[in-house]
This record gives C-alpha cells, sequence and structure tokens, in this order.
C-alpha cells in the first residue's frame, strides 16, 4: 500500500466518488479542501479526512501533501494546476483536464520543469478492459483498424442558471462529455489525427448543445464522433477493422466488450476489470506513476484530446469569455 498523501480541492459529486474509492481501498484521504467551508467539514466528517482548509491555498501549503486531486470544474483546472504545481505538489486532475491545449501545454511545462506528473483523471485510460482490448487488437483480432464510431449524449434539461449552459463555465458537450468520446477515438487511432472536421448547433446562451465530428489520421483511419446534451444516446464505440469489430457499450466505465470476426461471423465476449473500481484503478496508476512503477501514454492521449477540441472549437469560432 502506498504511503503518499492525498488532498482533493473540492467537495462534489466526483469527489465523493474519490474518497470512496479509498475507502474501498481501506484508506483515507489525507486532506480537503473547497470555497464552502460547510460542504469541506461535512465532506471530512463523512469521509474521515485528516485535514480540512478553508481554501485551496491552505492546503496547498501542506508539505505532508503529496498528491493533489482536482475535482473543481474544469473552467477552474488551469488556474488550480498552477497554484498546486507551484505549490510542489503531484496532480491527477479531473476532465477536462484544461479548457484548451495552450493552457494545457504549459501547465505541463511547468510540471516538467519541477519533475512532478500530471495525469488526467479519464477513466478509458485506466480501465483494464482497453488494455485488453488494445491487446487483441494487436494480436490481429480485427484485423487492421480502419474506422471508429462513438457516440455520447445526454440529456440535462434546459437551464440557462446550470454550468452546463453557461458560456462563462466553459459550458457545452465539447468539454462536458466529448472528452471522453474523443479519447475513444484517439485509444483506437495509432497516431493522432491530421484532419479535423466538424459542424454544432448551439443553445440559446451560446454553448454547443450538438456536434459532429470526423477524424482522419496519416494511416488512412478515421473516427465520427456524435455528442449532444439535450437528446440521450448510447454511450456505444465501434472499432473496425478489415477483419471484425468491437463493440463497447458505456465506454467511460466499460468492463465488458464485444469482438466479432466478420470472417468466420463468431462473436465473442471479452471481460476485464470491474466498473465500480474504475477510480481505484486512477488511483492506483497516478501513485503508480509517482513513485516510478508506472509509465504510459495517459498525458500524451490527454494533449492529443484537448488539442483535438481546440481545433474544433476554432473551427466553430466558439471562444469562452475568459480565454
Amino acid at each position: 500500500m502506498s504511503d503518499l498523501k492525498w488532498g482533493i480541492l473540492g467537495c462534489g459529486v466526483i469527489a465523493n466518488e474519490m474518497a470512496q474509492a479509498f475507502e474501498k481501498m481501506g484508506r483515507k484521504v489525507y486532506a480537503v479542501s473547497s470555497r464552502t467551508k460547510a460542504k469541506t467539514e461535512a465532506f471530512a466528517e463523512k469521509y474521515g479526512v485528516e485535514k480540512v482548509y478553508d481554501s485551496y491555498e491552505e492546503m496547498l501549503g501542506d508539505e505532508a501533501v503529496d498528491v493533489v486531486y482536482i475535482a473543481t470544474p474544469h473552467s477552474q483546472h488551469y488556474e488550480n494546476m498552477k497554484e498546486a504545481i507551484e505549490a510542489g505538489k503531484h496532480i491527477l486532475c479531473e476532465k477536462a483536464i484544461t479548457v484548451n491545449d495552450h493552457q494545457l501545454n504549459e501547465v505541463l511545462s511547468m510540471a516538467e520543469e519541477k519533475d512532478l506528473i500530471v495525469r488526467e483523471a479519464m477513466t478509458i485510460s485506466h480501465m483494464p478492459l482497453f488494455k485488453e482490448l488494445k491487446s487483441r487488437i494487436s494480436q490481429g483480432a480485427i484485423g487492421k483498424v480502419k474506422m471508429v464510431q462513438v457516440n455520447f449524449g445526454s440529456n440535462k434539461g434546459y437551464d440557462s442558471t446550470n454550468r452546463f449552459f453557461a458560456l462563462e463555465a466553459a459550458g457545452g458537450a465539447l468539454l462536458d462529455i466529448g472528452g471522453y468520446a474523443t479519447t475513444f477515438a484517439r485509444t483506437f487511432m495509432d497516431e493522432a489525427p491530421n484532419t479535423i472536421l466538424t459542424t454544432v448547433q448551439y443553445v440559446e446562451t451560446g454553448v454547443d448543445e450538438q456536434s459532429g465530428i470526423i477524424l482522419k489520421n496519416e494511416s488512412d483511419q478515421m473516427a465520427v464522433i456524435c455528442l449532444t446534451i439535450r437528446a440521450k444516446q448510447p454511450k456505444r464505440g465501434v472499432v473496425t477493422g478489415d477483419k471484425g469489430y468491437i463493440e463497447v457499450y458505456e465506454y467511460p466505465r466499460a468492463s465488458k466488450a464485444t469482438i466479432t470476426n466478420t470472417e468466420t461471423g463468431l462473436t465473442e465476449t471479452i471481460e476485464a476489470g470491474n466498473t465500480e473500481d474504475a477510480l481505484v484503478y486512477e488511483v492506483n496508476a497516478m501513485e503508480g506513476a509517482v513513485e516510478g512503477s508506472l509509465s504510459d501514454n495517459n498525458i500524451e492521449i490527454s494533449r492529443d484530446v484537448m488539442k483535438i477540441l481546440s481545433s474544433v472549437r476554432t473551427q466553430w469560432g466558439m471562444k469562452y469569455p475568459f480565454e
């Protein structure tokens, strides 16, 4: 068991899930802070957190904190991460890790100068199923990968006061759920795309309601991504090769997929990992990276994904007020 001490910024839904993951591992979060004192104290009491801080700055000033888990809204991640790096902390940051590629590149440069680890809490990067599927593809299970199709749609119910629909909070489908779909696509493409095409429909507040994105790389692999926040879609990803295809439902935390061989017609079910342990996998990977026992492409995939998402918004001509 690692002896790294974790601090959490933010006390929302995903922060609660992370604290529960620590409980599942037989551990406690060391420190917590948020902008609301009552919420911070309630969170600490619920999960037995040792140190409670009234501000992010106070918690980051605690020399005992080794790793900071950033669970604030994504519009705040850039500033939160810069402050954490200046305080000498390793970072696991919720998605979207930043709102554009310039922010991410700056943060990663700062972290490299201080020899600090930064990772995105992207479940797709950590679920055992995806490592197994990549292995099966490398063994020729579906032949050469040609096409990826991936959907993500939710129906949040329109509320102009909700941050999901607020341009000033970097709302909209692209950064709220698009990171999952784009990460799925990039995971199964052999290299980053050099062609990105897109179209969009906006909500009344100016954020993106739904969009289509097409990616193509120099290996002639393509991906088609469909995103919506006012119409429910199945979280379905399909990876198609010249000898078969893989289907994954509920892919953000998937533990099961099917592989169909189009030459024989045979279908195989692949199972790996547990959906309920998604955040446990994230913690283990983060600690492995900090302690030197894990080296993977998590942050490189995040860098590619953020570059794609930034290109998409540039084509739309959509900027957030604080950019």
